[in-house]
């Protein structure tokens, strides 16, 4: 059941496109769990989704996992699909994660490491911690490709907010300078776990390489697993590792954020 967990956070979330339920007023509740929230960066108002298990609904202090999708669900209204075969699985499962789902949408033309972007998925934790009165101390940063980078962006410029971090086929967000050293020296020892196809033609995979290089010469806590023969679509091979969501959810920062 641990893969098809999985299944639905990184192989549902990345490969639909589909839209939430158009109409749906902020804060009622849609089929599944899902709620549609928003949060304002200056004058903007961001739509940005959370997914609570209904046998989660009214507890405190749960876990949340933050995920970060990649280029192709940019947008706005919400990227999570309700409707149809695809939406029924996916709700099937999320409901069997024992955490908060925290769905943020960045928008077209933009990435998870501009600094609106940032203040918005910043502002979006910060609320749902609030809201659902969740465990500051079991915050988790997951994200895919684009994701992946806005992961290692998160993590570096929060240092000490999240109890793991999980890049997927992802890089450095630094352009030019100490590319990878600066993001280790930032993230410290939280633990990650980092995933990369060696044939990715998308996003190299000297990227992660790199990265893994620079948090071990940091003293940093990190696995690391390169598949061989896989491309860009590593997110295939993540769906097999059993042990992730419990090493995961495992984790917690000894001091509350």
């Amino acid at each position: 059941m641990r893969v098809g967990i999985l299944s639905a956070i990184l192989g549902g979330l990345l490969t639909t496109t589909a839209a939430a339920a158009a109409g749906a007023a902020e804060g009622q509740r849609e089929d599944g769990g899902l709620l549609s929230r928003t949060v304002k960066v200056g004058a903007t108002s961001y739509t940005y989704e959370v997914y609570v298990p209904a046998e989660l609904q009214g507890k405190q202090n749960l876990p949340v996992i933050l995920f970060l999708h990649g280029i192709g669900q940019r947008g706005s209204g919400g990227f999570l699909a309700v409707d149809g075969v695809k939406g029924a699985m996916l709700r099937h499962y999320l409901e069997k994660v024992p955490a908060i789902i925290l769905l943020p949408q960045c928008r077209k033309g933009s990435y998870w490491s501009d600094p609106v972007m940032d203040q918005m998925v910043t502002g979006a934790i910060s609320q749902t911690v609030s809201e659902f009165h969740a465990d500051p101390s079991r915050l988790y940063l997951t994200g895919v490709s684009m994701g992946g980078y806005g992961a290692w962006h998160l993590a570096s410029e929060h240092p000490g907010k999240f109890a793991a971090v999980v890049s997927i086929c992802g890089g450095s967000p630094v352009y030019e300078g100490e590319r990878f050293n600066s993001i280790a020296r930032r993230v410290g020892r939280t633990p990650v776990w980092v995933f990369h196809g060696a044939d990715d033609r998308v996003v190299p995979v000297t990227e992660s390489r790199q990265m893994v290089e620079a948090l071990k010469a940091n003293q940093g806590n990190v696995r690391y697993n390169e598949y061989e023969g896989v491309g860009h679509n590593v997110w295939l091979k993540v769906l097999t590792e059993r042990e992730l969501l419990p090493w995961m959810l495992s984790q917690r920062l000894s001091v509350k954020a």
